[in-house]
C-alpha cells in the first residue's frame, strides 16, 4: 500500500471515529431532556452499547413495557393503602414490603419462576368469595404476570425479537375486564372484595380508572406501532368485560 493510500485510510478511519464519538455524545446528552416525574425519578436512560443492537422499535417497546410495569405497582400500592387488611393477611409489616414481593423480581423474572404462573387463575382466584389470602397479591401478580407474558418475558429486546401485536392488543382488553371486575365484585354480604374507586357524595376517588386507562392506552398504542412494522392485522374483538372471559395473550 502506497503512502498516499494508506494515509487517506488513516484519515477515513479518523473520521469514523469522529462520527461515532460525536453520536454516542449526542446520545448521552439526551438524559439532558429527561422528563422529571412527581416522586423526583427522572424518565430518561443512560445510553449503553447493547442499544446499538436495537431498533427504533425495540427501544419504543422497552419504554412502553417500564411504563406499564411502574403503572402497575402505583396500582399495587394504591389498592394496598385502600385494603391494608390483604397484605397483614400475607404477613407483611408494610405495604412497600408487599409490594416489593412482586416487582423485585421483575429483573430476575426466569429465575424466580414467574413465567410459569397461571395469571388468569390467579386474577379469578383474587375474586373468589371464599380466597382467604391477599387478594390484593392475586390481582396484580395476575396482571403483572399478564403483562410480561405480552411482552414475551423479557425485559429488553433486540434486532432478532419479535413482540406480538395482538398479544399486546388482548393485554389491553384484558386490562379493561380487570378494571370492570374489580370495581364490581361483592361479596355475599354485598360489601366489596377489594376497594378502589370512590363515588361518594363527600369524596370521589377515580384514581385508579385513570391508572387504567393509562395502562390500556400504552398497551394499545404500542401493539399499532408492533402491527405497522410486522404488516400483520390484529383481530380486533369486542370484549363483554361483564363475563369475565380474559383473553390469551
Amino acid at each position: 500500500m502506497g503512502l498516499e493510500s494508506r494515509a487517506m485510510l488513516n484519515c477515513l478511519t479518523s473520521v469514523r471515529c469522529v462520527l461515532l464519538a460525536a453520536g454516542l455524545l449526542a446520545l448521552a446528552g439526551c438524559a439532558g431532556d429527561a422528563i422529571q416525574r412527581k416522586d423526583g425519578q427522572p424518565s430518561g436512560r443512560a445510553f449503553v452499547l447493547n442499544n446499538l443492537a436495537k431498533t427504533d422499535i425495540d427501544m419504543v417497546s422497552e419504554l412502553a413495557q417500564r411504563e406499564v410495569l411502574a403503572g402497575l405497582q402505583r396500582l399495587t400500592v394504591k389498592l394496598y393503602r385502600r385494603n391494608p387488611q390483604e397484605y397483614r393477611k400475607a404477613g407483611h409489616e408494610s405495604v412497600e414490603r408487599a409490594v416489593a414481593v412482586i416487582f423485585d423480581a421483575v429483573p430476575r423474572w426466569h429465575r424466580a419462576g414467574l413465567d410459569r404462573v397461571d395469571w388468569a387463575a390467579s386474577l379469578r382466584q383474587a375474586f373468589a368469595e371464599d380466597h382467604a389470602g391477599d387478594r390484593v397479591h392475586a390481582f396484580m401478580l395476575a396482571l403483572t404476570v399478564m403483562t410480561m407474558a405480552a411482552y414475551d418475558h423479557r425485559t429488553e429486546f433486540y434486532l432478532t425479537d419479535k413482540l406480538s401485536a395482538q398479544s399486546l392488543y388482548n393485554s389491553a382488553r384484558n386490562f379493561e375486564t380487570a378494571a370492570w371486575k374489580l370495581a364490581q365484585a361483592r361479596s355475599a354480604a354485598g360489601t366489596p372484595l377489594l376497594l378502589s374507586n370512590e363515588m361518594g357524595e363527600a369524596e370521589q376517588n377515580l384514581s385508579f380508572e385513570r391508572e387504567f386507562g393509562k395502562l390500556i392506552a400504552q398497551q394499545d398504542l404500542l401493539a399499532l406501532i408492533i402491527e405497522d412494522k410486522n404488516n400483520r392485522a390484529i383481530n380486533r374483538v369486542i370484549q363483554n368485560v361483564a363475563s369475565f372471559i380474559l383473553l390469551p395473550v
